[in-house]
């Protein structure tokens, strides 16, 4: 209690059980990094195939938008599991969430360029 007889209680408090000390490391066990090994094998398997077919009769680009999907699910795995941000403080879940949105921006930022570009430009 502080001298006016009022209570302190933050509104955000960390519970024990997520809270890391310095140097404590997550054992991750082998055949969970076995199974996320095998769906970085099949999204580069789909993302093979994905180059194989042609997807432009959906729309134009299909091909592209299909294969950045499964290569932003690879990444989410790699990100969460091999680099054990799942199992990190929420700071570390801030940055990398902080990071994804920063990539976000820069491909906003390209896609306006190139989508307000008039096609006759580059033709030769």
């Amino acid at each position: 209690m502080s001298d006016t007889g009022i209570e302190y209680k933050p509104e955000f408090q960390e519970k024990p059980e997520n809270h890391h000390h310095e140097g404590e490391h997550h054992i991750v066990s082998i055949p969970l990094y076995l199974m996320v090994f095998g769906i970085l094998v099949v999204g580069t398997i789909l993302t093979y195939y994905t180059a194989q077919w042609d997807l432009d009769w959906i729309f134009p680009g299909a091909n592209t938008l299909l294969a950045l999907l499964i290569a932003f699910t690879k990444m989410t795995f790699v990100v969460l599991f091999f680099m054990h941000v799942k199992y990190s403080s929420r700071l570390i879940w801030l940055t990398a969430i902080a990071g994804f949105f920063w990539l976000a921006i820069m491909f906003a930022f390209t896609m306006q360029d190139y989508l307000t570009r008039s096609s006759g430009v580059f033709v030769r």
